[in-house]
């Protein structure tokens, strides 16, 4: 969908929804180590350093257990300059957790413990953080992995709880990552994911994802079916290819190839918090592309969803 106001309101409070977790990655050597992570999480932690020293505002928006592990992500998300007021608390809950491991390409392949996580409980009585929290933010990001861990009912509210947002002003940005088998079925995943993509202000889908998903046949297809849906403002992204624009061609300068991934964990996340940094900031959409091409570009090339960014 297109933006609902004619004078769009300035982007300054923005809040990411979803599940934080501790990253297992496993090393060559047989060990591990333990991190902070989640597709949304990601996001939100470049997004706050893309972001810094601007009058943008980073908030997360979950549950997590009161466990040590779960302490562990609050510090951190604390130490990127995440604003955690939005933090559900479970007495009777845990983190989830999810071990990685890449193979010589830098592709990865998980492993979950995160049946019993507190994300998936976020928004549902009791509880102090519930959705009218959302009401306060101009900019609000989720996934596809945000939706699926979600209560069926959860989900129909949630989906209300952002058109009433957008009824007041403020944008929604979706990206639809695709876990199979965190949703009940395909046809669900399919029939949520369009209900998501038509209150959808700015969409970042991926083309891997939307292919498995609606079972589209190539890129033309996707970006067709989106257009469909009255999305505008975004981009598909079409991994080391580089993004393409959802209406209208790219005029910006060709993307640069990547030389050597290491691990693709996050690249999209990161993608994504490059591309909405730039739009926060005022940018144009081909700048936002090259931006969140350019974030992306350096993740790859080192271990690990959270990367340091100097350089990048």
């Amino acid at each position: 969908m297109t933006d609902q106001q004619t004078t769009p309101r300035p982007l300054r409070k923005i809040a990411c929804i979803g599940e934080v977790m501790i990253e297992m990655v496993l090393q060559d050597d047989g060990g591990a180590a333990l991190n902070v992570a989640g597709d949304t999480y990601n996001t939100a932690v470049y997004l706050a350093q893309r972001l810094q020293g601007t009058p943008a505002a980073v908030s997360y928006v979950t549950a997590l257990g009161q466990d040590s592990f779960s302490l562990r992500a609050m510090t951190r998300m604390q130490a990127e300059g995440i604003d955690t007021a939005c933090v559900e608390r479970r007495a009777d809950k845990s983190i989830g957790l999810y071990a990685i491991e890449t193979d010589g390409a830098g592709e990865r392949s998980f492993t979950y413990w995160r049946s019993d996580s507190a994300a998936r409980t976020m928004f549902q009585a009791p509880c102090t953080v519930d959705l009218r929290v959302l009401a306060d933010f101009d900019l609000i990001y989720l996934s596809g992995i945000t939706l699926a861990i979600l209560p069926p009912l959860m989900r129909t509210a949630l989906l209300a709880a952002l058109d009433a947002c957008r009824r007041g002003g403020a944008l929604v940005a979706y990206d639809s990552n695709h876990r199979p088998r965190l949703w009940e079925s395909a046809a669900v995943a399919r029939e949520t994911n369009i209900a998501m993509w038509q209150r959808t202000d700015i969409a970042l889908p991926s083309v891997d994802d939307e292919s498995v998903i609606h079972d589209d046949d190539s890129e033309a297809a996707a970006l067709a079916r989106l257009a469909g849906y009255g999305l505008t403002r975004g981009a598909l992204k079409r991994g080391p290819t580089g993004p393409a624009p959802l209406v209208g061609r790219y005029d910006g300068p060709p993307f640069p190839a990547v030389t050597q991934v290491v691990d693709t964990t996050a690249a999209g996340d990161s993608f994504n918090a490059g591309y909405l940094a730039a739009i926060v900031q005022g940018q144009s959409a081909d700048r936002a592309m090259m931006a969140g091409h350019m974030l992306a570009a350096h993740v790859v090339q080192r271990r690990g969803a959270i990367v340091p960014l100097d350089g990048a």
